[in-house]
């Protein structure tokens, strides 16, 4: 926790903080993930810089008090900069005790943790493989525990209340907890309460309920002498601007409204339902008022082809999928490619093989990216690295292959497209320009693989402009008129330059920049969604006066940046980090020979922890 002010008010003790880490954990059904977001939302709007990450299980619901349904909030506010959800948790707030047993570890020593004495049941400690009670054993005497009999006091809250069955008053339990938590950390109610009458406008028992537990739990915890302290952390100085918290898949969406805006086009979406990417789609869906067709395919083949032949067509078109969904993309993506039309293919990724881990987060399809079709078949790759840049990348990708005429995938995880963090909103205005290579009138001697002599990039005719047509497919094309040629040395000029249309792409991408070191002992890289955790790290071991410890984290990942070699014979020794086996090290090692590509990696469905990477690159230097 961080320096502490203190200040006498009445009989309670203020404490002043730079940041706390907050996590709700539960059933599936006891409401964690809205709890942790109208938390995160009340502190947004009071401020605060915020990191979340959401934990859940992915069953629909899980077995009631089992160890693998535990669902969980986490959310990290502070005054100053907030780069990850935090790794130590300063309050748990647990419903249950699998959630007690599941999430205890990260709780730190001394701090606090709330709990439903309520469901300390005997039937829910054995669900739990506990074997005596944790609140009458001991092994919480490091702990402040809070208990509180939440079920019961929730039912007492809504005895007056008419018209809600036990089961709605059971769950409405998740609100006492939030009341209790927004008293402590000095939270108004309202932004909860304005909620409720926004959502339940027809329902106004659902608002009454729900207020009124809320105000339970609030008042409750004034009462506590087991809470002596209120805590307050100030608003964050963020730069100037109007800003909103925003999920990373919401920020996706956004991103390619404003592209199709800045560009003139119509947007196509053609999708099938997979988890993380599915919020992607259903964002897409609410925007049929900007000219959005959103198309939900009956699989993930179809998804990708309606898009192609949008892209045909002259729209802007996209597909979101995941991993199992990306590789039954393979063969249509390859297609595109060979046929050279734009097209975005959103990746958010999970843990894997097969279905792997649906509710996961990992970095396991980077290689599937690059190199998962058959033949010589190139593409852009590049990543987003925080809910709020997944806003910027969308757009990005969007331009990228507009302006290069070939496909691109854009790469998140379950971590960032669940997450969410302050985005400074922006104006399509001040956006960067997207050119395309539409024809908008017919040339004489015009021919459809006539190319950009910078980009390479061919052109663009709509299909049905007279004069404009022309043959299309996945068979070879002759290099000028597009008809299908078998010709040897056809085939290897065609393979040769679609590969470097894609190297050109360099021109036209930002070098990769290096923080808090510009050459030294070592290099931590990243990609993609372990940025906070990387920053972080490296942020904090900098200001232990480790200075000679550079962080250089890639967006763009095919191709690589042109000043990315220079960046790597600036240090002595470089280690690439990533949360899967060491996929990009090995790309690295594919493209620049002579160096030596340390790894740390992990492949637990969980993003990489401050205390872990801080005591790996203190190794490294020592």
């Amino acid at each position: 926790m961080a320096d502490i002010k203190t200040t006498k008010k009445k009989k309670l003790q203020h404490e002043i903080l730079d940041a706390v880490v907050i996590r709700f954990v539960g059933d599936s059904g006891d409401g964690m993930q809205f709890t942790g977001t109208q938390f995160s939302g009340t502190s947004a709007m009071f401020g605060n810089d915020i990191a979340t990450f959401p934990n859940y299980p992915s069953e629909i619901r899980a077995p009631q008090g089992s160890l693998y349904g535990v669902s969980g909030f986490q959310v990290h506010i502070g005054s100053v900069e907030v780069s990850t959800p935090g790794d130590n948790v300063d309050l748990l707030v647990a419903m249950n005790p699998a959630g007690l047993k599941t999430n205890l570890f990260a709780v730190k020593a001394g701090h606090t943790i709330i709990v439903d004495t309520d469901a300390f049941t005997k039937k829910n400690l054995d669900k739990a493989k506990y074997e005596t009670n944790p609140l009458e054993d001991g092994s919480l005497n490091n702990y402040r525990v809070i208990e509180v009999a939440m079920t019961s006091l929730t039912k007492a809250a809504l005895k007056d209340v008419s018209g809600i069955d036990n089961k709605i008053i059971t769950r409405s339990k998740n609100m006492f907890a939030l009341g209790m938590v927004y008293w402590m950390y000095h939270r108004s109610v309202q932004h909860t309460i304005d909620f409720f009458n926004k959502k339940f406008s027809k329902e106004p028992t659902l608002i009454e309920s729900n207020v009124k537990v809320l105000n339970a739990g609030y008042f409750y915890a004034e009462t506590l002498e087991l809470i002596p302290n209120v805590y307050s952390i100030a608003p964050a100085k963020l730069p100037e601007g109007t800003y909103r918290i925003i999920m990373g898949n919401t920020a996706t969406a956004w991103g390619f409204l404003a592209a199709a805006e800045k560009s003139g086009l119509e947007l196509f979406l053609g999708s099938y339902p997979i988890t993380p990417a599915t919020d992607i789609l259903h964002e897409l869906v609410k925007h049929k008022h900007f000219g959005v067709k959103a198309f939900q395919a009956e699989d993930e083949i179809a998804g990708i082809a309606s898009a192609i032949g949008a892209s045909f067509a002259g729209d802007l078109a996209l597909t979101t999928t995941s991993g199992p969904g990306l590789a039954l993309k393979g063969e249509a993506l390859g297609l595109a490619m060979m046929v050279e039309l734009p097209l975005v293919v959103v990746n958010v990724q999970r843990g894997g093989p097969s279905t792997g881990l649906p509710t996961k987060t990992e970095q396991s399809d980077l290689l599937q990216a690059m190199y998962g079709r058959n033949g010589e078949s190139p593409v852009i790759v590049i990543a987003a690295s925080t809910p709020a840049n997944c806003f910027d990348f969308a757009y990005q990708a969007c331009k990228l292959t507009l302006e290069h005429m070939t496909p691109v995938i854009l790469l998140t995880d379950g971590y960032i497209a669940n997450g969410s963090a302050p985005w400074k909103i922006k104006s399509v205005a001040d956006m960067p320009e997207i050119k395309n290579n539409l024809i908008k009138e017919v040339k004489e001697n015009w021919h459809p693989y006539d190319r950009d002599e910078n980009t390479l990039a061919r052109n663009w005719a709509v299909p049905g402009t007279f004069g404009l047509e022309h043959r299309i497919g996945g068979l070879e094309k002759d290099k000028v008129t597009g008809n299908v040629s078998y010709v040897p040395e056809n085939h290897e000029y065609m393979t040769k330059i679609r590969a470097e249309k894609i190297k050109r792409v360099q021109n036209y991408i930002p070098d990769v920049k290096t923080e808090f070191a510009n050459e030294g002992d070592l290099l931590v890289i990243g990609w993609g969604g372990t940025y906070g955790s990387l920053h972080s790290a490296v942020k904090e071991i900098n200001k232990e006066g480790y200075k000679s410890i550079g962080f250089a984290h890639f967006n763009y990942l095919n191709p690589l940046p042109k000043n990315t070699e220079t960046v790597l014979k600036a240090f002595k020794k470089i280690i690439v980090c990533e949360l899967n086996s060491g996929q990009f090290a090995k790309v690295l090692r594919i493209n620049f020979n002579g160096f030596e590509f340390l790894q740390y990696n992990k492949v637990q469905g969980l993003p990489f922890g401050n205390d872990e990477l801080i005591q790996k690159f203190k190794q490294l230097v020592k």
